[in-house]
């Protein structure tokens, strides 16, 4: 196999850091191209348009393979694997055993760590951190300063932006908005295993700013909570928000 790239030692990182230099012509790659820097030659396949371009690092035993594009400042690291034809761009991070693939895009000064999986045409960016298990596929969006982490599931249209907390087995998905709501475990089915506060949010709607009126919500029947879970919620709902229910 003819190899795509070659590397040199990076002065500007002691010679820790290999710098990437195109062999060939590929994509919007031209032969002689500087692009960014690796640990080493495992971090970057030599097959598939995958590149790394700017002053993006690709370090530890991550891997970024098929068609895979790594640009800005961008650093992925750990075990992480970036494919398909993710592209992960500005100051954003991508580590731990995370994986992105599909069309997904990660940007901004976003993070998506630990065993996180991100497809489809899924995007996150801005301050917006993603972790632990969760899932984010579809056309989804996570923004802001929304912090995902858990068994959560976020897919279809659904976006979640703001000062957003979206968490243990929460799903989200449809053509939900969910923005500056502090605290969320919303669930399909209800479950209260451990005490959580489950509210079901409606598909198609735009939901919950911080410390809403939680009561005013459920009676519009915008939010809902399970008559066999109801009482046991009632007192989590007001440790959370505040409000008399």
């Amino acid at each position: 196999m003819k190899k795509k790239y070659k590397t040199e030692e990076d002065p500007e990182t002691g010679g820790l850091l290999l710098r990437v230099i195109a062999l060939k012509d590929f994509a919007d790659v031209k032969k002689g191209d500087r692009g960014g820097l690796i640990k080493k030659e495992k971090n970057l396949s030599q097959i598939g348009d995958c590149w790394v371009y700017d002053d993006a690092m690709i370090t530890g035993d991550a891997y970024v393979y098929e068609n895979a594009k790594v640009s800005g400042k961008a650093r992925i690291y750990g075990d992480a694997r970036v494919h398909g034809k993710a592209e992960i761009s500005g100051k954003a991070e991508v580590y731990g055993y995370a994986e992105v693939w599909d069309s997904a895009q990660i940007y901004g000064n976003a993070c998506v760590s630990e065993n996180t999986e991100v497809s489809g045409s899924a995007q996150i960016y801005g301050n917006a951190c993603v972790s632990e298990n969760a899932e984010v596929s579809g056309n989804a969006k996570i923004y802001g300063d929304a912090y995902i982490y858990g068994n959560p599931k976020i897919y279809e249209n659904a976006q979640v932006f703001g000062f957003t907390w979206i968490f243990n087995s929460a799903i989200v998905s449809g053509n939900v908005k969910l923005w500056s709501t502090k605290v969320s475990r919303i669930t399909t089915p209800i479950k209260n295993n451990k005490g959580y506060t489950m509210l079901v949010v409606k598909r198609n709607f735009y939901v919950v700013p911080l410390f809403s009126d939680i009561k005013s919500l459920i009676d519009k029947d915008i939010i809902f909570i399970d008559e066999k879970n109801y009482i046991k919620n009632v007192k989590t709902i007001r440790q959370l928000y505040g409000e008399k229910i």
